[in-house]
């Protein structure tokens, strides 16, 4: 409930199947178990708050009081704040719904709150691509499974869908012949999810043309150094949902 009701806050007191349609890729039935019931425990602005200051306190505990002082990180804050100002928000419902939000006073969480909003920026790009390519919410996540790169059971789990509804998943992926029975992807599959991540990549663009490619540059030097600390601090698994490998392939 928590989850559901602070990333789905910016948008207001949402219905289940809007926060459904725009988070893609969790089982309706998982939901609708938390929305719109959080919002009686807890109003979207009482929420909003709350995850601020869950995050002023999460990225103190990890980076320590030096690195969230920091100039590199007041620095990485303006990077990112101008990046999401540069972008037109048409089309984009969560990257709108978080740049909507007043900005954060310190620069440690008008960064966190400006790479949300990248975030769901680029994950609206995401749902356009997938749903154009005709890949289900559940088969989106066999396909990431299905290529090593995050554990099958955490991502079937964690989104609320059943061991049949996978399989049926599954079985329709792989009489599309983007995976194996056996569970591994094939070249087909490895295309399609390459076009879908390139033209995901595309849409996201103006994310860096607002700063423009050596602002974009110098953000993520500024960043690599944060996120080797939450990653040395154990915040996220190596082997994690996402399927970003750590350290990143590039080095």
């Amino acid at each position: 409930m928590s989850y559901f009701g602070c990333r789905a806050a910016p948008l207001g007191a949402a219905t289940a199947p809007v926060v459904s349609a725009l988070f893609y890729n969790f089982h309706p039935k998982m939901v609708e178990r938390a929305i719109p019931d959080a919002w009686s425990y807890a109003g979207p602005s009482a929420l909003l708050d709350a995850r601020l200051t869950a995050m002023d306190l999460a990225m103190r505990r990890v980076l320590g009081e030096g690195v969230v002082s920091s100039p590199f990180v007041s620095r990485a804050a303006t990077l990112a704040a101008g990046a999401v100002a540069g972008c037109n928000m048409a089309g984009r419902p969560m990257g709108a719904a978080n740049h909507a939000l007043p900005e954060p006073v310190e620069p440690h969480l008008r960064l966190w709150q400006a790479l949300t909003a990248i975030r769901e920026y680029r994950g609206d790009g995401h749902v356009n691509r997938l749903v154009d390519a005709g890949v289900s919410p559940c088969e989106a996540l066999v396909l990431q499974s299905a290529t090593g790169r995050s554990p099958e059971e955490d991502l079937r789990s964690h989104r609320g869908w059943s061991e049949e509804e996978w399989s049926v998943a599954v079985a329709s992926l792989a009489e599309r012949g983007l995976v194996h029975a056996e569970m591994q992807i094939t070249a087909t599959g490895v295309q399609l999810r390459q076009a879908i991540e390139d033209d995901t990549d595309r849409l996201a663009s103006p994310i860096v043309q607002a700063i423009g490619e050596d602002g974009a540059d110098e953000l993520v030097v500024l960043l690599r150094p944060i996120a080797d600390a939450v990653m040395n601090a154990g915040a996220v698994p190596t082997h994690n949902n996402m399927g970003f490998p750590w350290p990143p392939e590039d080095g």
